[in-house]
């Protein structure tokens, strides 16, 4: 029986690069994303080479929609927690940074991954499950203008961190990915070339690798991660 893995935020990007990965590694997948043609695009493309997606458009924040993830996979190996917002672009710094968008940045990017965990766990521990939830650079290190995103990041790092600890039948991952040429990425540089930093896929082996391998629960930097020849 193939294991299944919940990807959010799986129609562009980091997320859609770890859903091939998976699926050319024999997962069944339930992806979600907020704009349901990107979805069914994306979904398509991958279970047209693979099968076994099932993609489920919604909002991670809306409570009906994180159960009907949970719903459309039945039983849970893994959920990664990639669904994210930057925030306001260019990015303001924090004496000019709106309250209501600041809300938004923790709701899209705390809050919600919290809840669909919390609503995961049953299953994760009854199949010695695990959450990977994708975190950054910006969650430990004070750049200017990226308090928004930066905190919002760190606060997650620092729930994931107290989850590993409560639930030591699961396996618990924040990981940093590096610094990838996706849209975000671009959004948080306008009008910059990002044409230097790599694409997605290039941390997809390392992604594969941590899942299969198990490591203990914790920080995790995949381009930093050893990948076995």
């Amino acid at each position: 029986m193939k294991p299944v893995a919940i990807i959010t935020g799986a129609s562009r990007g980091l997320g859609r690069a770890l859903a091939t990965g998976l699926a050319e590694a024999g997962w069944r997948l339930v992806l979600d994303a907020r704009t349901p043609s990107d979805l069914a695009a994306a979904a398509e493309s991958i279970g047209g080479a693979v099968g076994d997606v099932v993609a489920v458009p919604g909002d991670v924040r809306d409570p009906a929609h994180r159960a009907a993830l949970l719903d459309a996979a039945g039983e849970v190996d893994l959920l990664v927690n990639n669904a994210g917002i930057l925030g306001p672009s260019p990015q303001p710094c924090l004496t000019a940074y709106p309250l209501d968008v600041l809300r938004e940045v923790y709701e899209v990017n705390v809050l919600a991954p919290l809840a669909l965990t919390q609503l995961a766990l049953p299953a994760l521990r009854s199949r010695a499950g695990a959450v990977v939830t994708v975190s950054s650079d910006a969650a430990v290190e004070p750049y200017a203008g990226w308090g928004g995103y930066g905190s919002a990041k760190a606060a997650i790092e620092q729930a994931s961190a107290v989850l590993a600890v409560e639930e030591p039948a699961v396996r618990v991952w924040w990981v940093d990915p590096g610094d990838l040429r996706t849209r975000m990425h671009q959004e948080a540089f306008p009008g910059e070339d990002i044409g230097d930093r790599p694409l997605p896929e290039t941390v997809v082996p390392a992604f594969r690798h941590l899942v299969t391998s198990r490591p203990p629960s914790g920080r995790v930097r995949l381009a930093g991660l050893t990948v076995p020849a």
